[in-house]
């Protein structure tokens, strides 16, 4: 029988507490190292046997994750939301790591993906470029409520233009906020450039991989937004069924029942209880929603096939918002087909209730 390790590591910047068990569970080595890849590296070649390792989600886990794959059997990078165990009881560095290690070992952690380091380039200019977008976004609505603070109405994106920026900054009378209102100006005029450099890199890319021509073919797919689909996701084949697409973008329904079952006549029935619904699931990809939701957004309002689907169930007496629900699913789910399957995008798939 193989010797197999469990080993369980609380990651700080400045520390790893490490708890390796044996297979019965018993404490075999604690150790506290520094966080750094040679001193990481020097610790698990000192170990024998099949090697198991765990920490979890965090700033350093993908480099952790990174480091160590080339190196030991099975690397689990577990999601902290869902690890209620790890949150009872006393709580320190070596609890945690030694739970951690135990959690393993009875196979209650949660994976979250991590894929590989040839997707690391898209994934971070991905990164980067919704940073900016925030930070963008974060200046321009700072600027807006610089003027809706001294009483100026500033609807529509006009404020923002240089053209007509001396105009706006004439409006405001007192001289603080007149300064205030030039320095984020300033900032803005900085950060526009480096968004827009940031996206043509994005997708120059994203252009580079083959599921991108066909992932451009759905509806309102553009391609930053397969730029950032392709980043996020990096494959389809994580997913068995659109099901858990549906999941991991936010768009699954969470339902709760108890006490489904009785017994009759000596034989197991379910019982007439309904389901009850309790909304979207919240452990999910923020930026993905966004994407399909804005997805649906667009196929509700713009003139076509989408838009008559849409209106023809708002029409029966659906409520607008649970329609464009069924859209954003329906268009997560042909993106899911399109994209496994590798074939092109079929013109008639907004009609079929069965893709949602």
């Amino acid at each position: 029988m193989n010797d197999i390790k469990y080993i369980g590591m609380d990651v700080h910047q400045g520390s790893i507490v490490i708890a390796v068990l044996d297979t019965s569970g018993k404490l075999v080595m604690e150790s506290i190292i520094e966080t750094r890849g040679e001193t990481i590296l020097q610790f698990i070649r000192g170990l024998r046997g099949t090697l198991h390792v765990t920490f979890e989600e965090g700033v350093s886990a993908d480099w952790l994750h990174e480091l160590l794959v080339p190196y030991v059997a099975r690397v689990l990078v577990c999601d902290p939301r869902k690890n209620a165990l790890l949150k009872s009881g006393n709580k320190n560095d070596r609890i945690d790591a030694h739970k951690l290690a135990g959690l393993l070992r009875a196979g209650l952690l949660t994976a979250v993906y991590h894929g590989e380091s040839r997707g690391r380039l898209l994934k971070e200019l991905a990164r980067s470029y919704r940073a900016l977008t925030k930070d963008t976004t974060r200046v321009m609505n700072r600027l807006k409520s610089l003027y809706h603070s001294q009483a100026i109405r500033c609807g529509g994106t006009q404020v923002y233009t240089q053209r007509h920026r001396q105009r706006w900054l004439e409006q405001l009378q007192e001289t603080g906020a007149r300064r205030r209102a030039e320095r984020l100006y300033q900032q803005l005029d900085l950060l526009q450039p480096l968004r827009r450099q940031a996206r043509q890199e994005l997708v120059t890319e994203a252009c580079k991989s083959v599921a991108a021509t066909r992932l451009r073919g759905i509806p309102f797919l553009g391609p930053v937004r397969v730029a950032v689909l392709l980043a996020i996701v990096e494959t389809p084949f994580r997913f068995r069924t659109k099901r858990q697409f549906w999941s991991y973008v936010g768009l699954a329904i969470e339902t709760r029942i108890s006490g489904e079952y009785q017994m009759a006549g000596g034989r197991v029935q379910r019982t007439r209880k309904r389901v009850a619904l309790r909304g979207l699931n919240p452990n999910h990809n923020c930026e993905l929603k966004r994407l399909f939701k804005s997805m649906a957004v667009e196929a509700s309002t713009r003139l076509g096939p989408w838009h008559d689907w849409f209106t023809a169930k708002v029409n029966q007496g659906l409520r607008p918002e649970m329609v464009r629900l069924t859209l954003a699913r329906k268009l997560a789910a042909i993106t899911l087909a399109v994209w496994k399957k590798g074939r092109k995008y079929d013109d008639g798939e907004p009609l079929k209730s069965q893709a949602a």
